[in-house]
């Protein structure tokens, strides 16, 4: 299926695995590559070493196109935009809008800088720096996430910018891609239906609580900002006792990071800046690596967060990525079919 995503990047297929923390290494990327999707490495939570051996473990795997996922806030974002050009990565991929000199030498260095945007303006906001496309996610989706759905926002932002778009937030199967088509988008990024396949890291015991889950919720109460999750008892914690837990949490954040209080709070004020957040938030956003590690690496799903999206509740099985991708793209045809545009 050509669209302006698979022109664009050089994928078979216009679907994308998003960069989920601890859960998109080299691993599920690769395969979601190999598979004729693009696989993206969730590298905010690496350090830039680990990064970079992640980036050379996925061109070991596969020869197909792949992108990296940072943090555009990183204080070594531009050392991590140079190991990617260095690396020869195909696609650039940021969870936050990235600065302009950012994106000026993505392009520069013919790297495709596809930001992810959460409102209409933040996308016209990215367009006119020189984005190559974006990634729009609407309320259904999991991790940080707005106020308004996907068949909301996605016809809006369409309509505002002259790149191609990406739809995310409710998708998990052919007939989302061609629905997503049909509002103009080109193609569908994915991130709990390829969490919960069997190229996912995650362990089983979390993949598990996944499966049997019908519910999620939308809390302030990990970082500050709205962030869907698994609605757990843990959860629930957190959103009747913020200081303590964030207390604590903070140290453990402190000796597995081996940073200091003063690295610590600053993390937590760069995470702060532009929000309006209580200190005990600040120590929480500082630390929220502890809680998401703890459940998709430690498979303590009764200590951690488990940010998910709404689709599942309707999610069942553990498809490998090859698998998943074939199973959508029949779907999308036979939908396409029945609805005469095949």
């Amino acid at each position: 299926m050509r669209t302006a995503l698979t022109e664009l990047v050089g994928c078979r297929y216009p679907i994308v695995q998003t960069g989920m923390g601890y859960v998109a290494g080299a691993r599920l990327a690769a395969a979601t590559s190999t598979a004729g999707g693009l696989g993206v490495i969730a590298a905010a939570t690496m350090s830039v070493a680990e990064m970079t051996a992640a980036i050379r473990e996925v061109k070991e795997r596969t020869d197909a196109p792949f992108g990296v996922n940072i943090r555009s806030d990183a204080d070594d974002a531009r050392e991590r935009v140079e190991v990617m050009v260095r690396e020869g990565v195909r696609v650039a991929s940021f969870a936050l809008a990235p600065r302009r000199e950012l994106i000026a030498r993505l392009r520069d260095a013919g790297v495709v800088t596809i930001p992810s945007v959460g409102a209409r303006r933040h996308a016209e906001k990215v367009a006119g720096w020189g984005a190559d496309a974006v990634i729009v996610q609407g309320g259904e989706g999991g991790g940080h996430t707005g106020p308004v759905a996907t068949t909301l926002l996605l016809p809006q932002v369409v309509d505002a910018v002259g790149i191609p778009v990406v739809a995310a937030g409710g998708f998990f199967d052919g007939r989302g891609l061609v629905a997503a088509l049909a509002y103009g988008a080109c193609g569908v990024a994915m991130g709990t239906r390829f969490l919960l396949t069997s190229d996912s890291p995650v362990p089983d015991e979390v993949k598990k609580v996944y499966l049997e889950a019908r519910d999620t919720l939308v809390t302030t109460r990990v970082d500050g900002v709205p962030h869907r999750v698994l609605r757990t008892p843990f959860v629930e914690s957190l959103e009747r006792s913020r200081l303590l837990r964030a207390v604590v949490n903070g140290a453990r954040f402190k000796r597995l990071s081996g940073l200091s209080w003063g690295e610590l709070i600053r993390e937590g004020r760069r995470m702060r800046h532009g929000r309006e957040l209580t200190w005990a938030q600040v120590l929480q956003a500082a630390n929220t690596p502890v809680l998401l590690r703890a459940a998709m690496v430690d498979g303590r799903a009764d200590l951690g967060v488990m940010a998910a999206g709404q689709v599942v509740g309707v999610l069942d099985d553990l498809p490998s990525c090859e698998e998943l991708i074939t199973r959508i793209m029949a779907e999308a045809e036979t939908t396409l079919e029945r609805l005469g545009a095949g």
